[in-house]
């Protein structure tokens, strides 16, 4: 058996909990004040987890808008989906935990639209139907 070198921090301390949600994504988003701006997704860094620029700044975004990008460390657990959704999850759990540790924050991250739950999800298959809307094609013989 081989042993696993943990190179993760272990945060210490008080933080403030939230869940963002996106698709079947779910992340639990668990924000440390007073942090450097350590961001661990599932235990591996923000850049390794979420390999591109796109989904990084997804993830970090509410931050920014609040200012706190520097000032405090996350910690996030994301289960379900894909690549695209966990990142708007966490965003999204991010700007709620954002709104619960800071009350005046709201009107910035609304105007941005980071508090909004994107509730679209997959429209189920139909019986007769290839896909959800898609007919099987029509031949004339």
């Amino acid at each position: 058996m081989t042993e696993e070198k943990n190179t993760t921090k272990e945060f210490k301390g008080k933080y403030i909990s939230s869940v963002g949600r996106r698709k079947t994504a779910a992340a639990q988003v668990r924000m440390y004040k007073n942090g450097s701006g350590v961001v661990l997704v599932n235990n591996l860094p923000l850049k390794v987890y979420f390999p591109t620029v796109d989904l990084q700044n997804t993830v970090i975004r509410p931050l920014v808008v609040a200012g706190l990008e520097k000032k405090v460390d996350l910690s996030v657990i994301v289960k379900g989906g894909g690549k695209i959704g966990q990142a708007t999850a966490v965003g999204h759990g991010v700007a709620r935990a954002i709104l619960a540790n800071d009350k005046e924050a709201k009107p910035v991250l609304r105007a941005e639209k980071l508090l909004t739950r994107d509730s679209r999800r997959k429209e189920r298959k139909k019986p007769g139907l290839k896909k959800a809307r898609r007919a099987p094609q029509w031949s004339k013989r």
